[in-house]
Formats: C-alpha cells, sequence, structure tokens
C-alpha cells in the first residue's frame, strides 16, 4: 500500500505535474524496497495501492491523469505486484475521512465481535437492511483533526436522520459515507453510516492568516474613516488579543507592514475568532454553516489530532482527557504572561521537546481557536468528557493509510487467495481420486473375472475324472455342501 508521501523528506508526486514521465522512476526505490521485504513468490498476490490526496487533487484533471498513466504504464514492467487501474487514483477528501475513521476504530477494536462487559455499545439503525429492527454493536470514536491549512470531522450516525429541506437532504448525501466493513457485502450488520466532512482553511495556521487579513482590512478602513495610525508605526501597534501579553509582531502584505503587540486576553480572542468561522444560527449546521447531523453527547468518544494534541500538550502539557474548564484556565494563564518570561522558560526546556518559537508565539491564538471550532463550531457542550487528544493510539500513529488498505481489501482478503488455492488442489484430488476410483474398479473386475475363469477351469477338470453315469450326481452336491461354501474353497 502507499499513499502519495508529502512529508519533509519526501516530496509529493504532484510536484511532478510538469514532467509526469518522471514519476514511476521517482517513488521506484519504495516499490524495491517492498519488493525486498515481501517474499518473491507472494508479489502477484500482493495487491499495490497508490492512492493521492491534497496535493494531487488541487491540479488540473488532465495532469492528475497523466500522472496516474505514466504510474499505470511503468511500474508494471518493473514489478510483478497485483497492480491494476483501479489501484492508482486520487481519492476525495471524504474518502480520505472514511480510512482515516476506519483506521483508529481499527486500532481501537471496535469492528471486533467479541462480547465485553465493559465496552459500551450503541444501537443502530443499519442501512439498507431489511429489518427495520435496531441492533447492538460496539460504539465507534470519532475523529477531529486539525491540520495547518484544514479541520476535519468524523463520526458514526447510527439512527437514521431526518433533514429540514430537500436541500439539507442533497448536502447531506455528500457528507454521509454508507459501507460495508464484512467480507459478505450481503451481510448488512457490518455497514455503517459515517459523516465525514472536511473544512478548508479552518487548520490552525490558515485560521490565523484569515484572521490576519480580517484585522489589517478592518484597521485600514478606520484609519482611514477615524484619521488614526494604528498599527502604522511600532509606537501605536494594534493591540492583538490572540498574542502574548507583550510580544511584538508584524504583519505583512501587498507592500504593507502592520505593527502588532500582544495583549494577552483569551476570551476577548475567543470573541474576536467568532466571526471567522463563519456559524450560522440554523440548526444542525457546523462550521461555515456545513450541514452537521446531531451528535449523542452522551453516549459517544471522540479522539483529537494533529493541533488539537499540540495546543493542549506541547506548552500547557495537557494532553489526553480533555477537561474544558482546566484547558481554559490554562490557556488564560499561557496568555497573560509576558513574552519575556515564556521565552525563558522555554531556554529552560520547560515545554515539550519539540515545541519551537513559533508555537509559542502563536499557542494563544490556536488555544482560542481550537476551543471556538470544538464547542462552537461543532456544538460540542463544555462539559464533555469524553474528548482524548493524542499523537498516538497504544503507541501507533494511525494513519489514514491503514484504513484504506483495509477497506480496500476487505473483499479479497488472503484467505480468499487461500481458498481459491484449496480449491485447485481440491479440483486436483478429486481427480486424482476419480482417475483412482477407476482403477481400483477395473483391477477388482479384473480380479472377478479371473476368478471366474479359474473356477470354471477347476470345474472341467472334475467333471472329466468323474464317471459318466446318469444316477452319479456332480461333485459340488454329493456331500449336500451348499454351493456358496465351495465357491468360498476355490
Amino acid at each position: 500500500m502507499g499513499g502519495c508521501p508529502e512529508t519533509r523528506s519526501f516530496k509529493g508526486i504532484s510536484e511532478f505535474a510538469a514532467s509526469p514521465e518522471k514519476v514511476s522512476d521517482y517513488i521506484s526505490p519504495l516499490l524495491h524496497f517492498a519488493a525486498e521485504h515481501v517474499p518473491r513468490a507472494k508479489h502477484k498476490e500482493t495487491p499495490l495501492y497508490i492512492l493521492c490526496t491534497a496535493g494531487m487533487r488541487i491540479l488540473p484533471e488532465s495532469q492528475q491523469k497523466a500522472i496516474l498513466e505514466d504510474l499505470l504504464t511503468d511500474i508494471p514492467v518493473h514489478f510483478d505486484f497485483l497492480f491494476s487501474d483501479s489501484h492508482a487514483e486520487v481519492i476525495s477528501g471524504k474518502q480520505e475521512g472514511v480510512y482515516a475513521w476506519i483506521g483508529i476504530n481499527f486500532v481501537l477494536g471496535r469492528f471486533e465481535h467479541i462480547e465485553d462487559d465493559d465496552e459500551a455499545v450503541v444501537e443502530v439503525n443499519v442501512p439498507g437492511s431489511e429489518s427495520s429492527e435496531a441492533i447492538l454493536r460496539k460504539r465507534t470514536a470519532g475523529i477531529l483533526d486539525m491540520g495547518g491549512v484544514s479541520t476535519q470531522i468524523a463520526y458514526e450516525v447510527p439512527k437514521t436522520v431526518s433533514f429540514a429541506s430537500s436541500q439539507q437532504e442533497e448536502v447531506a448525501k455528500n457528507l454521509l459515507a454508507e459501507f460495508n466493513l464484512g467480507c459478505d457485502a450481503h451481510q448488512t450488520e457490518h455497514v455503517y453510516r459515517v459523516y465525514v466532512a472536511t473544512f478548508l482553511g479552518f487548520g490552525g495556521n490558515a485560521a490565523r492568516q484569515r484572521y490576519e487579513d480580517r484585522i489589517l482590512a478592518s484597521t485600514v478602513q478606520k484609519n482611514r474613516l477615524l484619521g488614526k495610525q494604528t498599527g502604522l508605526t511600532p509606537e501605536t501597534p494594534y493591540l492583538d488579543p490572540c498574542l502574548p501579553l507583550d510580544i511584538k509582531d508584524e504583519i505583512q502584505q501587498n507592500g504593507q507592514t502592520m505593527f502588532l503587540r500582544g495583549t494577552g486576553d483569551f476570551d476577548l480572542c475567543r470573541k474576536t475568532l467568532q466571526p471567522v468561522m463563519n456559524k450560522t444560527n440554523e440548526t444542525q449546521t457546523s462550521l461555515n454553516g456545513v450541514y452537521q447531523p446531531p451528535i449523542h453527547f452522551q453516549n459517544s468518544e471522540f479522539y483529537g489530532f494533529s493541533e488539537f494534541y499540540y495546543c493542549t500538550e506541547d506548552v500547557l502539557r495537557m494532553g489526553g482527557d480533555y477537561n474544558a474548564a482546566a484547558f481554559t484556565k490554562a490557556a488564560k494563564d499561557y496568555c497573560a504572561t509576558k513574552w519575556s518570561i515564556l521565552r525563558e522558560r522555554f531556554d529552560r526546556g520547560l515545554y515539550a521537546s519539540h515545541a519551537d518559537l513559533h508555537r509559542l508565539k502563536y499557542q494563544c491564538f490556536k488555544s482560542a481557536w481550537m476551543f471556538e471550532v470544538f464547542h462552537r463550531g461543532f456544538s460540542f457542550p463544555v462539559n464533555y468528557k469524553n474528548l482524548k487528544t493524542a499523537l498516538q493510539v497504544y503507541d501507533k500513529e494511525v494513519q489514514w493509510t491503514l484504513g484504506a488498505i483495509l477497506y480496500r481489501t476487505r473483499f479479497l482478503p488472503l484467505r480468499d487467495i487461500q481458498q481459491e488455492t484449496f480449491r485447485a488442489s481440491h479440483a486436483h484430488w478429486r481427480g486424482f481420486s476419480f482417475v483412482y476410483n477407476h482403477y481400483l474398479f477395473s483391477g477388482c473386475f479384473l480380479v472377478v473375472l479371473l476368478a471366474i475363469l479359474l473356477y470354471l477351469l477347476r470345474l472341467r477338470r472334475i467333471h472329466r475324472r468323474t464317471p459318466r453315469s446318469g444316477s452319479a450326481a456332480p461333485l459340488w452336491l454329493e456331500e449336500g455342501l451348499p454351493a456358496q461354501k465351495i465357491a468360498g474353497t476355490l
């Protein structure tokens, strides 16, 4: 399984949009690595998937097609993996979210059918089931993921949902995914209904950029109307409540420079950020007015990744079980602390090892943004107790690629290959049995025929020795012996 890598050490294949013929050569080292670790005899039955995400999604369709064609043409020439046309594609954000959801719930064991009294269960109206009766199965976990550019939410919708309008229903169809995780497409008890929504521009860094654009535009307008000089010089800075106390910062845009100074007011920062979320007052909506089905908060569990974890752990050291009251207090204290003190603490190594100055600088903003997105954007109550922020689950990094390989191979498990092998060997055995039985029957027939011939020859000799007298009885009746017994003596 290969996802399109977008790490610092390995650029994404979308970088080859102008030279698609170089793509297969570029990823060849990865495939050679896989070929060395997969037994040679198993290559033909080992599926290879190349699934591409955001970097490829933003390319024109013609460039996407050229890159995929190069992969589909060249890879089969040099490698014997099971690699068909459907194994290389650009997946949607919705698919990526579903795969991430599958991955974490697999790691958590939520798809297992082992009964455990300690496990929370949920009542589910199975989509597509002919029976209207609900079933009980393990409660799955939802995921929240806030990166630098986008924010994503995914969770199971166990109950059939109703819509306020046909327009809302049409929108919901693009956000709800129904899929079967069973090994039999006809077993509907393994069908899951999952809501997945991705919000571009709502990641931590993108939100900060939009926030800065907003305050720059509004400040310039106020300066023009009121004749002020706010932000135009270091002596008259814009007072930013979302930056730590007394820190100095600058915004540079279109040749303009705006000077900022932090006031470290967490509550005011939250209030200032609310318009940036573009949340409407309509029911069953979240960020940007996007439809969101109801969440049963009393019987649900969520894991927060990326910025949800960094915001709680890197500086505040509160990763794990989330508590809104404790987080708010810690965030307020951090924002209100002078930048000079925060720098001193940083130099003394009091924060997480991977926390850098950029993290310290925007921790106040990102804490407020995360809080608002979670509680106001997604409408989680402030007393919600079942959010865990995490970098790993059971000491494993949970990637969407795990869910992708599980989903893609659910109807192609190794046991199918084994069954085909068994069928082939069984067919050979049945053919062998038929031939073997045929020879056995022929052999038995020859033995019986030979016995009959020997018996007739013997009978003929006896008949010749016996006097030809009409009153004489045949030997096999003289002593009153049954014919069966005589035959047995031969």
